[in-house]
């Protein structure tokens, strides 16, 4: 398998010097284009309908993007807290070169905004950790502290509290340096490794991707290294003769002050801890992760716990060239995009087989023939891509058959419920000329799905009953969400899943539906945990319901149909801006219209039988005004969702896949409606 860091949307937003089109890092791309294809219509045989010629314009767009090994795959943008990070590992392992210094404080400064803050997403407020990053990496890259832009930032810095007030993933970063003290820190210590699953806070009650950064860091916690600091950062702090001022603890009754108190308890034990115990949990931790540590070098398909595994292992003595360093840090490599003027932009992961599957699914609801030759080709990646091995999951699900997919690349440890619904679904689109290999296939996926139902009902992304209230209290977890409980769009997509392969009756999809429907909100929508977001969410629900049988007449569609048509935007389209995550009154499903946003907002209300709405209507219109003439549309806004509010994501092919599947079942009809049940 060969990744690449292509950006095969070729739509970049447009708001910056170094935003342009992309270049792959890993190789060139090998696109197979669809010229010569039978599907492909003359331009004088085009329908003039704007409906149809968007299609067909999208449609061709779609096909001349696909590598030639049959996947898809956009860029992943995030904020700059990756490429700062990037840096700062290099600097501290000793490898930070020019070039690559260069490159990424180019991408950085164009994403600075006026007022020298860096945001999470595009058009967000600015937000305290990622500018400190930003600005302690341009001081890397050798930009002075008394410079127009740096000095912007760093005053802004101040008034927000200064290091003192940002995030401890940031004042970790500092402390690695002596930017800030170790003891001033919450403590993590790596005996952790060692909490059988049924104590709290055993390493299976966090998030897969919290677990996979907080193992390592526990050894990091422990050797609390520091590296001569290149310069001093005064200037980052309100006062620098007291850079961490005192703050009054909460009250000894409450979860906070317990998890305070219980956090001084471990700073006085990593004082007196054992030395052979300690050794012994950070030789089990590099154990955890070193049998973590996926084909391409990389850990979980995802970049900061490469990071800090990286870090982890060369604190316990692992040289840069042993193989499993090595491997690490080219795999990190992979995570880069380079753009034509220079700019080097880090991806926080890369998403191939969700980006794969949905196109997929897009191009056969837009009419392309089911044995289309690049659908089997799709189809034939994605097959070679299921899990079939246990991995982290299988922790609470023992006995269960794997069979699901991930998101990246190399994943194998993650492969979660979401992505094995929706290649699923992907799967029963296409005429493949082996429908055995693809019915064991999707069958294998059907068991897993069901086996990872969680005791509620519903499904969360990558484990069973992920729910545990208590990683979220620690001091140390204040990063963003740590935990993964079930949500409605996951589950919305399983229950699609299960009514598609002829299970809409059975006792555990009527679980589900029973779930999804008493998690409506009072106006008649859903959360998005994955995507932005009551929209996202929305658009998630419906077609799933439907799918299991609930008539458009049902009072729960209508009143989501209703709030739908209630949040429509002037220019037909829809938005919403991810500050509804913070204030839903003010900001649920509202916000400048998306291509993706408009499109989930359809996908729902096609499914609701409003195909000859006004409000349809005016959503398609709004698709196909807004096109670009080469088939793509362009998206500057964050639609994707790491972590509500917290981590945001730009997904370049969101508003080319999204579009097509709505528009192709405006014109065509909802897809097929599986086997029966």
């Amino acid at each position: 398998m060969t990744a690449t860091t292509d950006g095969s949307t070729g739509a970049v937003p447009p708001r910056a010097a170094s935003a342009k089109k992309t270049t792959p890092a890993s190789k060139k791309k090998e696109e197979t284009a669809p010229s010569g294809d039978p599907t492909t219509q003359d331009a004088a045989e085009v329908p003039q309908d704007p409906a149809h010629r968007a299609i067909q314009r999208a449609t061709d767009f779609l096909l001349s993007r696909q590598d030639a090994q049959g996947w898809w795959k956009g860029d992943l943008e995030t904020n700059v807290t990756m490429d700062a990070e990037d840096l700062l590992l290099r600097q501290f392992l000793g490898i930070l070169d020019e070039a690559t210094t260069k490159a990424a404080a180019l991408f950085i400064r164009g994403e600075q905004r006026d007022d020298g803050t860096w945001a999470t997403f595009y058009g967000g407020p600015g937000e305290l950790s990622t500018t400190i990053e930003a600005y302690v990496a341009l001081r890397l890259a050798g930009d002075e502290p008394d410079a127009p832009h740096m000095a912007r930032a760093s005053a802004w810095v101040r008034e927000q509290g200064g290091v003192a007030a940002s995030r401890v993933f940031t004042r970790i970063w500092l402390a690695l340096f002596g930017w800030w003290k170790w003891a001033d820190l919450p403590e993590l210590p790596p005996e952790l490794i060692y909490f059988p699953k049924w104590f709290p806070l055993n390493i299976y009650d966090f998030g897969c991707w919290a677990r996979q950064t907080i193992v390592p860091l526990t050894i990091v916690s422990a050797k609390q290294p520091v590296r001569p600091a290149p310069f001093p950062l005064d200037e980052l702090h309100t006062d620098a003769s007291d850079p961490n001022p005192q703050r009054p603890m909460a009250p000894a009754a409450s979860w906070d002050g317990v998890f305070q108190r219980l956090d001084k308890a471990l700073h006085a034990y990593h004082k007196v801890a054992p030395r052979r115990l300690r050794k012994a949990a950070m030789n089990s931790a590099a154990r955890w992760i070193i049998e973590r540590q996926e084909n391409d070098g990389c850990w979980g398909g995802i970049q900061p716990p490469a990071v800090y595994s990286i870090i982890a292992l060369h604190l316990l003595g692992y040289d840069l060239k042993h193989p499993v360093l090595r491997e690490g840090l080219a795999s990190l490599d992979r995570y880069a995009v380079w753009r034509e003027d220079g700019a080097r932009m880090i991806e926080a992961c890369q998403s191939p087989v969700w980006d794969t599957c949905l196109a997929t699914i897009a191009l056969a609801d837009a009419g392309l023939p089911a044995d289309h030759p690049q659908l089997v080709k799709a189809a034939d990646w994605l097959l070679s891509e299921q899990v079939v091995r246990p991995g982290d999951w299988s922790v609470r699900r023992p006995e269960l058959a794997p069979g699901g997919w991930s998101f990246e690349f190399d994943n194998d440890n993650y492969p979660d419920m979401d992505d094995t619904a929706e290649v699923a679904l992907a799967l029963r689109r296409v005429r493949h000329p082996d429908p055995d290999r693809v019915d064991i296939a999707v069958e294998r996926a059907t068991h897993w799905n069901l086996g990872m139902q969680s005791k509620n009902g519903a499904w969360g992304a990558f484990d069973v009953d992920n729910t545990s209230a208590f990683p979220n209290r620690l001091p140390f977890c204040d990063f963003g969400e740590v935990i993964d409980p079930p949500s409605a769009d996951v589950t919305a997509h399983v229950v699609e899943m299960l009514s598609v392969e002829g299970k809409a009756h059975d006792a555990r999809t009527r679980r589900g539906v029973d779930w999804l429907l008493a998690e409506q909100e009072k106006d008649g929508s859903w959360f998005g945990r994955w995507g932005v977001n009551y929209v996202y969410g929305t658009g998630s629900v419906l077609p799933a319901l439907v799918a299991a049988g609930l008539p458009g007449s049902h009072p729960a569609i209508r009143r989501a149909v209703s709030w739908l048509g209630s949040v429509q935007n002037e220019d037909g389209g829809w938005g919403e801006d991810l500050r509804s995550y913070r204030d839903v009154q003010e900001w649920s499903g509202r916000g400048t219209s998306t291509a993706s946003q408009t499109a989930w907002a359809l996908m729902a209300l096609l499914a609701a039988g409003e195909r000859d709405s006004k409000v349809v209507e005016r959503g398609v219109d709004f698709l196909a005004r807004t096109q670009a003439e080469d088939g793509s549309w362009d998206e500057p806004y964050f639609t994707g969702t790491g972590f509500p509010w917290d981590f945001s994501i730009n997904y370049h092919l969101y508003r080319q896949v999204f579009p097509l599947t709505a528009l192709g079942r405006y014109v065509h009809g909802e897809p097929f409606s599986g086997k029966g049940s």
